[in-house]
């Protein structure tokens, strides 16, 4: 019967109607926790999500009866049909988790009993798991954190209602404290598995960056985004700025006005003599859906799976769609195959049949005028440091003969118009040449001792094949503005274009601001969102751990879990069986712990009164002082006059009363 009753008791609960004050938490903690996936919904499913709130807000604030099921069932296989129609399928991290938003408010519409309320506070703490698979930053972790707590205070509503909604929060706020240690011991120990933490690899988000084809004004558009592109730590002192050329995709191939890396190369050798200058240096970056990896010019070799084309493009075996660290061994000073293969040296050589004739007719007298290729290039440098030309983020539009309408007319351009003129250049002349792109420079963190290259820092330069010397680095941009290569974007272009703001604000307390900010991102990055295998091997070898297996992490894992369970347990029982906190209780059983030790103890069925008859019938020269002190605590106790005048004077009552 006992348990019928149990099992009755358990059906009626949850059967129970909530009241509206309970529905407007839980709609609160559903809107918190979908609110950051707008961004990434389609229009019409943030627009009918947003109707659904509002419309459950209505009917709880009305007393209006819900929706009848049948049309909620119509309105769920439409909304799943919008769903399909609109991502061509329902699985996968997108449709899914859209799936999962819009089913959790339509959830909201037969919310009748605490059953269904426990189910959207569930569905919202699973939706919580879900906005990480988008972003993984701090404000995101907060954010979260902050939606926590509103769902906890809304399951804390269901649960005890009586309480007022302060302290409520406050028993999240414990709640969600007293989760930390646990956590922190399951980050630790609980064993990583290869790939991203955080969704699937076909997946992953990344942003914006390089690309494998350059076009006039392709540049100068990137240059204007002041997002992270990677940070480089180096193990000594990091080399001079002007040697900061971060080596990206190579591009082979011209098309009349854009750059393209074209087919792949069909050789891999790839020859560095007379190196010097070694640096070694680790590089995390940002994902960017592409397969290669940045690196100084000239990479020798990488931590990653990886490998080097013969072009000296360190390229990732997969695409990286997840931040990747990876350590690289580079020698800045070399000579970069020295022989190189007919065929590259013929593609290196290879224009477009027609077009742009005013530059081929400039390279062809240089050639006949000059014949050297050293001269050659000597020339083309002074012809752009000599002839007005400007390096500007603002370049005007150019026609089909692109290179011809930036030499002779516009005369205004970017890193990518300079890289690009000087290569068409050198081939029409018959040198073999190409465009390098990626970034060059960065921003110094020296509370970090670390580089941000940011999106701002792209860059575009020059690569020409010499006799007996190989490949040899040629910047035209720093022929225009040595300042761009020496200190950065901002020194180089006018101050009345338009800048990113990290570029454009130099101001000491906003730089140390943001590097502060920076460095607290960039720890994250390093200790919570790469905290891999190899790195919690390496934290638990440093902890004292040897010889590192699952076995042991499983075993040190249940240990610590069993003792925070076992302090966490005694804290509580400590509590439960602490005094009183009521002061007037405290002095009260002080006073009956000295009848106590006389003979005269306390009942547990003896209320203060009928206590305080028996002990002055049994000491009739006490009986004043023990009338006196048990009229002072049934007075502060049941009478409301707990003032620091009344506990002072029942305070000395006790002290004074002796037998």
């Amino acid at each position: 019967m006992g348990w019928q009753k149990i099992a009755h008791s358990f059906r009626r609960e949850i059967a129970m109607k909530p009241a509206p004050h309970q529905v407007y938490g839980i709609i609160a903690a559903l809107f918190m926790v979908c609110l950051p996936h707008a961004e990434h919904l389609p229009h019409w499913v943030s627009a009918v999500c947003s109707f659904l709130l509002i419309w459950r807000f209505h009917l709880a604030w009305t007393g209006n009866a819900l929706p009848s099921r049948w049309l909620l069932i119509s309105f769920t296989v439409a909304a799943s049909a919008g769903i399909a129609v609109s991502f061509h399928t329902l699985f996968g991290r997108d449709a899914g988790v859209t799936l999962l938003v819009l089913l959790s408010s339509l959830k909201l519409m037969e919310l009748r009993t605490a059953r269904d309320a426990n189910v959207v506070i569930f569905l919202a703490c699973f939706i919580i798991i879900t906005n990480f698979f988008y972003s993984q930053s701090i404000p995101t972790a907060l954010f979260m954190l902050v939606t926590l707590l509103a769902i906890l205070n809304g399951w804390l509503a269901m649960q005890a209602s009586a309480l007022a909604w302060r302290a409520r929060l406050r028993m999240a706020a414990i709640m969600l404290l007293q989760a930390m240690p646990l956590t922190l011991l399951l980050f630790v120990l609980f064993p990583r598995v290869q790939g991203p933490l955080w969704g699937m690899p076909q997946d992953a988000w990344a942003q914006s960056g390089l690309s494998d084809t350059m076009s006039p004004g392709s540049m100068s558009k990137l240059s204007l985004s002041d997002a992270v592109a990677f940070r480089v730590s180096f193990d000594g002192p990091p080399p001079p700025q002007q040697l900061l050329y971060w080596r990206g995709p190579v591009l082979w191939d011209f098309e009349g006005t854009t750059w393209k890396r074209g087919q792949a190369l069909l050789t891999t050798v790839h020859d560095l003599q007379q190196v010097s200058m070694p640096v070694d240096y680790t590089v995390t970056l940002e994902p960017h859906d592409k397969n290669w990896l940045f690196a100084l010019d000239m990479p020798t070799s990488a931590d990653v799976p990886s490998r080097i084309s013969g072009d000296f493009q360190l390229l990732s075996r997969t695409s990286v769609t997840t931040r990747l660290r990876y350590r690289v061994h580079s020698q800045l000073g070399f000579q970069a195959n020295t022989e190189e293969s007919p065929a590259l040296l013929q593609r290196a050589l290879r224009l477009p049949a027609a077009g742009n004739p005013q530059s081929r007719n400039l390279a062809a007298t240089w050639r006949r005028k000059l014949g050297n290729d050293a001269a050659i290039i000597h020339a083309a440098e002074q012809m752009f440091h000599n002839e007005g030309y400007t390096y500007t983020l603002e370049p005007p539009l150019l026609g089909n003969d692109s290179v011809d309408d930036f030499l002779f007319h516009s005369r205004k351009g970017f890193c990518e118009h300079y890289a690009s003129a000087f290569v068409f250049l050198m081939r029409a002349a018959g040198i073999p040449a190409r465009v390098v792109t990626g970034y060059q420079g960065g921003e110094y963190n020296d509370l970090g001792q670390y580089f941000i290259v940011r999106q701002s820092d792209a860059h575009a330069w020059s690569e020409v094949w010499l006799a007996g010397q190989g490949w040899q680095r040629v910047d035209p941009t720093a022929t225009i503005s040595p300042a761009r290569i020496s200190t950065g974007l901002s020194a180089a272009v006018p101050g009345s274009e338009a800048l990113p703001f990290a570029a454009r604000y130099r101001s000491p307390w906003l730089l140390k601001l943001r590097f502060n900010l920076d460095l607290f991102n960039y720890r994250w990055n390093q200790w919570v969102l790469g905290y891999d295998k190899e790195r919690q091997f390496a934290f638990l070898t440093r902890l004292g751990m040897e010889e590192v297996t699952w076995q042991k992490m499983a075993l040190n894992l249940l240990a610590g879990v069993g003792i925070l369970v076992a302090l966490f347990s005694l804290l509580i029982l400590k509590r439960l069986y602490a005094g009183p906190r009521d002061p007037a209780v405290r002095l009260y059983r002080r006073f009956c712990r000295k009848l106590a030790r006389h003979g005269y103890a306390r009942s547990d069925h003896e209320g203060p009164m009928d206590y305080a008859s028996r002990a002055s019938a049994a000491l009739p020269h006490k009986a004043d002082a023990i009338q006196d002190i048990t009229r002072r605590y049934l007075s502060i106790r049941y009478e409301s006059r707990s003032d620091p005048e009344n506990l002072r004077a029942l305070r000395h009552a006790v002290a004074a009363f002796k037998l």
